[in-house]
């Protein structure tokens, strides 16, 4: 249960730094930001920001009391 409430604050990361990132057209380095368009909504995305977020998200969410 843990990792999946660990996917919302990856997503929100993910977004919020990849449209700054974005926005200034710096690709990030291995962060690889790129532009993605799905449904007519467009923002920036990486996958390696959402993955690195999500794991550090779940895990504070793992080592946190019950």
């Amino acid at each position: 249960m843990d990792f999946f409430k660990g996917l919302i604050p990856g997503a929100i990361l993910t977004l919020v730094v990849g449209g700054i990132l974005g926005v200034n057209h710096v690709r990030g380095g291995v962060l690889s930001v790129f532009h993605q368009t799905f449904h007519g909504f467009s923002f920036y995305w990486s996958w390696s920001l959402f993955l690195a977020g999500t794991l550090l998200s779940w895990a504070l969410f793992a080592m946190s009391p019950k």
